[in-house]
Formats: structure tokens, C-alpha cells, sequence
């Protein structure tokens, strides 16, 4: 069952409703604002755009983290002591906008005096070394960029969740059937090909596919593909979640969320977030291939982090002036 507990899904929905709870509470206490709050976000923005094409440019990483109000998220998808999944979410509070950068489990990391091929996987930190371990990892991992919260929600959220706004519309690229009946509690997925509207119970058998039996039947490109595919399914959710079903989001939502995000900040952050749109989210993946490697007389495959265009990607989001080569 280990295998297809993969939580990019719930990683994505803790991020999600941290925003959520934070707006829709800003709401309650705001209802009468409602127009007056649209206005001046749309104000705060374009005086923000206004702003940045006459400011002085950044000339580092570091300078750029010093200069910048981004808040900076992990999001996480647990298995037991394994994070299965882990998401890098950066708000960017002055352009209104979030960047979410997924982490592959199998990611390699190395830790002195921890030998062992399944120890030199992302997911392992957290086991080992508390919440506070793998901050710093990531944190180390691009760059020395701050990581200022943790979100996590389990699996029966999500179900919670896609039921309590009718469920969620996905195309589905190959029938996904797989069974487990060793598995506490019996796993059974079986989802034919093509569009269709997922209840609760579904939509976590969609996200949790990996393989079908005997590994037939899977994503071409392997965890790559299967992330697209999620990312396409949160894409849907998020757009149908938002507006008159934001309340009803919150409530299923409440109680499977865990997070060092206190009710103060949610309050400041959904603030700051509200009026985000669908168009407001970029999704990409940490940039990388996947490679065996044989540690210890045993062979693992691990995603191996490309370091190089990881800069570029966290320069970009800190607006790092690009240098110009000599000729």
C-alpha cells in the first residue's frame, strides 16, 4: 500500500486551504468590504508593476531573499515517517501570485552517516530529523531561500473535500484498475479512460495510481506523467473551489489540516491572497532526471537534482538580474 500512498495531491490542497481558511475568514469579518477589497488589491497590483519597472535591480540570490515580502511554504504528503510528497510554495504577497515547485520523493540527498540506498532519498529526512531537518534540507537544496511554514492534510480531507463541491472533473489518459486485497484496508481502483466527474472516494483512487498489477498499465513518463496528471486535477479543483463553494471547502477541509500556520497569520495571509485567481497559480517540478545509482551493493533509482537550473528557476522568482556574458 506504501507504494501508492503519494499525497502531491494533499500537499497541494494544505497550501490551498491555508489560503482559504485565512480568506474566508478575512470575509466573515469583512463581508460589507467586499467590492472595496477587490479594488484595491487590483490598485495594489498594478501600483506594484509600476513600482518594479523603476526599481534598483537585483544583483544576487541573497540580495533578492533581503529585498523580497515572499512567504515560503513546504507542503506535505506523509506515509507513516516518509514524506511522500513535498511541495516548495512561495506566495509572492506584492504580484499577487503563487509559485509552486514540486520535490520527487526519490529525490537524492546526501547526509553524512547515512549510508544505506533508501537513506538517500528526500523522504527519508523527515524520519530522521523532524520537520526542522527537512526544512533545512530544502532550504540547502535552493539555495539557502528561506522556508517560513509546514502544511499537511491526510487523504480523507481530499475526499472530504471533492465531495463537499460535487466532485471534480478530470480526463483520465488509460483505465486505471489496480487491486490489494492484502492491503489494510483492501485497495480496489478501477476508473475507465476518458472525461468524467470524480466523487471523493474516486478522486483519491486517481491520485494514489501509480501502476496496475504486475506493473502494467502506467504514466509513459513515469512519476513525471503521473504529476502532470495531478497537477491538471488540483488545477480543476482549485477552479471549481473557489467562489460560492469556498465555505463549504473550509468546513470538510478543517479538521484534516496540520500546520504551524497560527490563526493570526491565516488572517494576515488570506488578506493578503484574496482575489487570487486561477491564473495566479504556476506549477512546475524541480528540475532533474531520473538515474540508477548502486549504494552499499544496492540499486535504487533516484531523481537527481540538476542544481544548476534550479538556480535559475529560484533567481527567477526573486527577480535576480540576469547577467549579460562579455564579448
Amino acid at each position: 500500500m506504501k507504494n501508492f500512498l503519494k499525497y502531491f495531491s494533499l500537499a497541494f490542497i494544505c497550501f490551498f486551504i491555508a489560503f482559504l481558511l485565512g480568506s474566508y475568514t478575512f470575509l466573515k469579518f469583512n463581508n460589507g468590504e467586499k467590492n472595496l477589497i477587490y479594488n484595491n488589491i487590483n490598485k495594489s497590483v498594478e501600483k506594484d508593476k509600476k513600482e518594479k519597472e523603476t526599481e534598483k535591480p537585483i544583483n544576487s540570490l541573497e540580495e533578492g531573499i533581503e529585498r523580497s515580502d515572499r512567504i515560503n511554504f513546504i507542503l506535505l504528503g506523509m506515509d507513516d515517517i516518509r514524506t511522500d510528497t513535498i511541495i516548495f510554495a512561495s506566495f509572492d504577497r506584492e504580484c499577487k501570485r503563487v509559485d509552486f515547485i514540486s520535490i520527487p520523493r526519490d529525490t537524492y540527498v546526501y547526509r553524512k552517516g547515512y549510508e544505506k540506498a533508501e537513506q538517500r532519498k528526500i523522504n527519508a529526512v523527515y524520519g530522521d530529523h523532524g520537520i526542522e531537518g527537512l526544512k533545512k534540507t530544502i532550504e540547502y537544496m535552493l539555495g539557502e531561500v528561506p522556508v517560513h511554514h509546514y502544511v499537511m492534510v491526510d487523504y480523507k480531507g481530499v475526499e472530504n473535500i471533492v465531495d463537499s463541491i460535487g466532485g471534480v472533473e478530470v480526463y483520465v489518459p488509460f483505465h486505471m484498475k489496480y487491486e490489494d486485497p492484502t492491503s489494510k484496508p483492501p485497495l480496489y481502483i478501477d476508473i475507465p479512460k476518458g472525461e468524467q466527474v470524480l466523487d471523493g472516494k474516486k478522486a483519491v483512487q486517481f491520485l494514489r495510481y501509480r501502476k496496475g498489477n504486475n506493473n502494467k498499465v502506467g504514466y509513459r513518463e513515469g512519476d513525471l506523467g503521473r504529476i502532470k496528471a495531478q497537477q491538471d486535477f488540483l488545477f480543476s479543483l482549485l477552479n471549481k473551489s473557489l467562489g460560492a463553494r469556498l465555505p463549504l471547502v473550509v468546513k470538510s477541509s478543517f479538521e484534516h489540516v496540520n500546520t504551524d500556520i497560527s490563526l493570526n497569520e491565516a488572517l494576515k495571509y488570506g488578506k493578503e491572497a484574496f482575489g487570487l485567481d486561477k491564473k495566479d497559480f504556476k506549477f512546475s517540478t524541480l528540475p532533474g532526471v531520473a538515474s540508477y545509482r548502486t549504494i552499499e551493493g544496492k540499486t535504487l533509482s533516484y531523481y537527481i537534482q540538476d542544481e544548476l537550473k534550479t538556480k535559475e528557476i529560484i533567481e527567477e522568482l526573486y527577480r535576480v538580474s540576469k547577467k549579460v556574458p562579455m564579448e
